[in-house]
């Protein structure tokens, strides 16, 4: 991968930067933002790359679009501190930029939650846009679930970067915490009524374990049904508090 530079924004990751530094080694260059961590992700960092800087938390898409701008490579490819590298999309992407016309590339994701593979729930390919020209990808501005927008054409990996997420039930409730307020800042010119509130956590639950076979990954599956749909009643009843606030606020 002789012209990918692989960007990294990291917080207090101590426990799990090394081994996705490790598995972006064939990258010509590694560069990490750093958002102040407390801990000894900083130093495991440098062993890796003289490419680390420190940077105030901005959110999600502004951090790592100064990770971007940082880059040197014409090519970028954008991994988190829970992604790994394998050693045949390292292959892929190495033998395809010798020449290729396009200018970016959707990467599947192989998802683990509490150690399993998930193939179901909507939780496989999980394409995400990952690798793109420097000069023809930005990060669209939000708050949470931000993504690469590409002016340009695009294509499909056939490789996957494994992404091993929440490795506890409390892993998942703490960033379920932090992500739903996020979601809800987005969603804050819209409303939550009793239907999103009680209909739209049950559809969750239902598309996720009936419509995309979750059931067909056990008890893993159900557990993650479950929790996505307490997901979408937190957000919701987010959104319904903020506009409790504000009528009170123009009441008083």
């Amino acid at each position: 991968m002789r012209d990918v530079s692989v960007v990294i924004v990291t917080k207090n990751e101590e426990r799990r930067i090394a081994a996705a530094l490790e598995s972006a080694a064939a990258a010509a260059e590694i560069v990490v933002v750093d958002a102040e961590s407390e801990d000894g992700t900083v130093e495991i960092c440098k062993r890796y790359t003289d490419r680390v800087y420190i940077k105030q938390w901005q959110g999600f898409a502004a951090q790592k679009q100064a990770a971007v701008d940082l880059a040197a490579g014409p090519w970028i490819f954008i991994l988190d501190s829970d992604e790994r590298f394998t050693p045949s999309l390292t292959a892929e992407i190495s033998t395809l930029l010798r020449d290729t016309a396009l200018d970016g590339f959707f990467v599947p994701r192989k998802n683990f939650f509490l150690g399993r593979w998930i193939k179901h729930g909507g939780w496989r390919p999980d394409y995400t846009l990952r690798l793109f020209k420097k000069e023809k990808g930005r990060l669209e501005p939000r708050h949470v679930h931000e993504k690469v927008v590409v002016n340009g054409r695009t294509g499909y990996l056939k490789s996957s970067v494994e992404h091993y997420t929440y490795g506890s039930i409390s892993e998942f409730i703490a960033k379920m915490d932090n992500y739903s307020t996020l979601s809800a800042m987005e969603k804050a010119a819209g409303r939550a009524g009793i239907f999103s509130i009680t209909i739209r956590p049950v559809a969750t639950f239902i598309k996720m374990y009936f419509l995309r076979f979750g059931f067909l990954d056990g008890i893993h599956g159900f557990i993650l049904a479950v929790l996505y749909g307490y997901y979408t009643f937190v957000k919701y009843i987010k959104i319904w508090e903020a506009q409790n606030q504000s009528a009170q606020s123009e009441i008083s």
